[in-house]
């Protein structure tokens, strides 16, 4: 009996023992899990972009369709929705309006996300009781603006690229290849043309002193991006782009294309007119169609109508204000706007083929040019010393 008592104690000593290590590892485990959570906490996320507003309405709209409270749609949305921010705007999207405020209330709290289009289109949704097929409409025109969007930057993205690779090609030529040619010439530059001579002063200055040229030309572009950011840049850039040969095509019709689009949606949705213009002032993108546009919202709240206001301005052809004008005789104007941006959506995708097919070939043309006058840099010299050798 003592045996087996001794035996006894001896396993509940070491059961005490292996509880205790156990207790030990796991307090060892869980530490490292709370640091790692602290590191996640301080994970820096993006927020939610054009896309994920897009998807967002996408789902609203079909959610609500299908008989789905608002709150209910909200909380599911937010449920399957990665980014973290996105995330807990929509949650307090949900709390706002358990809380008694309107969707356009509880939207216009995050307007930094929501713009005031979206918010002053589910402000008359809420009005007319419509708020499924008002949500059907914004992504419409959300998807709408992104392929316009995409559609201009890839327009303006291949010259981008093929100047990029000009301006590579040329400096590596310049830097490492020109001087192992330029070299032979040494001792013998009053035989050279005027041409190399140029090529040789190039190469040497950027071979000498590319610490301060590279550097130079970042400052540059740093500061020429600034300067189009502050008041003055602003103006005067927004003006180089509607005076610029092709550019000045491309961005007409964008900004006339968005503009005609922004009205043509809100008058259709029923918000007031004068809301209307203010809110196109805000999305036209150029300094002077903004001006315009808040001119155009002056008059009409003196009394004036929109194609009076707009009599006088060359931003707009004269046949789209005669078709306003007509829109308003008629009380069809939301009909007439969303036909004529329609046209000039069409036209938008028309004038993007012009541009790059018209930007192609004066690309390669300049890279010809500046090829050749290397090319004929290096070839003169060769010839030139032949004929003296030979004569």
């Amino acid at each position: 009996m003592a045996t087996l008592e001794q035996t006894l104690n001896q396993t509940e000593d070491t059961s005490q023992v292996i509880s205790t290590s156990s207790a030990g590892t796991d307090a060892a485990q869980d530490q490292p899990q709370t640091t790692m959570d602290k590191l996640n906490s301080f994970s820096i996320e993006a927020g939610p972009n054009r896309k994920d507003i897009l998807n967002f309405t996408n789902q609203l709209s079909v959610m609500v369709k299908a008989g789905m409270s608002l709150q209910e749609s909200l909380e599911s949305i937010a449920e399957q929705t990665e980014k973290r921010k996105f995330k807990e705007v929509l949650m307090d999207v949900k709390n706002r309006i358990e809380g008694g405020q309107s969707f356009s209330q509880a939207l216009a709290e995050h307007d930094g996300i929501f713009n005031e289009l979206y918010i002053n289109m589910v402000a008359a949704a809420e009005i007319s009781g419509s708020l499924s097929s008002m949500l059907e409409k914004l992504a419409g025109y959300l998807d709408q603006e992104a392929e316009t969007r995409s559609q201009v930057m890839g327009a303006m993205m291949y010259p981008i690229i093929i100047g990029v690779m000009a301006v590579t090609c040329v400096t590596f030529l310049l830097i490492f290849v020109l001087p192992k040619f330029l070299a032979v010439f040494a001792g013998k530059e009053q035989y050279l043309p005027g041409p190399t001579k140029i090529i040789m002063a190039i190469s040497g200055t950027m071979r000498g002193y590319w610490y301060v040229i590279f550097p130079g030309i970042a400052a540059a572009i740093g500061g020429f991006h600034y300067f189009t950011k502050t008041p003055t840049g602003k103006v005067w850039w927004d003006k180089v782009k509607l005076k610029m040969p092709l550019v000045k095509t491309l961005c007409r019709s964008l900004y006339i294309t968005r503009g005609l689009h922004t009205m043509g949606v809100l008058t259709n949705a029923g918000v007031p007119v004068l809301d209307t213009l203010n809110i196109t002032a805000k999305i036209s993108g150029n300094i002077y169609f903004k001006r315009m546009w808040q001119d155009v919202h002056e008059n009409v709240r003196q009394g004036k109508k929109i194609a009076q206001s707009l009599d006088g301005y060359d931003l707009l052809p004269s046949s789209v204000v005669q078709m306003l004008r007509s829109g308003e005789d008629s009380g069809s104007l939301g009909t007439v706007l969303r036909d004529v941006s329609e046209f000039y959506g069409r036209e938008l995708k028309t004038v993007i083929k012009m541009v790059t097919s018209m930007i192609e070939p004066i690309m390669i043309v300049v890279m010809g040019v500046i090829v050749g006058f290397i090319a004929m840099s290096i070839i003169l010299p060769i010839f030139k010393m032949s004929n003296v050798v030979t004569g």
